[in-house]
């Protein structure tokens, strides 16, 4: 039997953790996940992402990463990107969602959304919004979980595996209001 934990990542020198999430995007990607890269997508590419553009921002406080390990093992991930504008300090944007093509069916996506709406929680943010491809997979996943979809834009973004444009939606979840941080009337 598999033990799935879910932690948030606090980057440390050594720790592993973007070589391992480094595996998963490269291998999400070669799989066809439409989340931003294009083949050929090479594993330095890959590292590149977590190191320069992730790490940073979560070192920042700009943004939460989500680990999903089973058996000790970094199978998936989550990011929530909390940098928004004054006016918008109720909302965030989930991003990333990726899970190992070899982790599939055991529940790590779904575990990983839901840690992810308690972390926005404990941040006061209520409003939650994300974008998927057309085609991928999560987006029943989203709407089981009470996700609602506003619409999709054609031509969106370019296939990670073909040089055609794909469309993508556009999702959205309102989460319950926490104590003192009401809406202004």
């Amino acid at each position: 039997m598999e033990f799935m934990e879910i932690t948030q990542w606090v980057p440390a020198p050594g720790d592993g953790v973007p070589a391992a999430l480094a595996e998963i995007l490269h291998s999400c990607v070669h799989h066809g996940a439409s989340v931003g890269f294009i083949l050929p997508f090479p594993m330095e590419a890959a590292e590149a992402y977590w190191r320069e553009s992730v790490q940073p921002r979560v070192e920042a406080g700009e943004r939460v990463l989500l680990l999903a390990k089973l058996d000790d093992c970094i199978m998936g991930t989550v990011q929530l990107d909390t940098a928004t504008m004054p006016n918008q300090v109720h909302r965030a944007d989930v991003m990333k969602l990726l899970v190992h093509p070899g982790a599939r069916r055991r529940g790590i996506a779904r575990a990983l959304m839901l840690a992810v709406e308690r972390e926005a929680g404990i941040r006061n943010r209520t409003l939650l919004t994300l974008d998927t491809g057309a085609k991928d997979s999560a987006e029943p996943l989203y709407l089981d979980l009470g996700y609602i979809r506003v619409g999709e834009i054609p031509g969106y973004s370019r296939a990670p595996n073909a040089a055609i444009l794909e469309p993508t939606v556009i999702l959205y979840k309102q989460l319950p209001e926490a104590a003192g941080n009401q809406r202004p009337a």
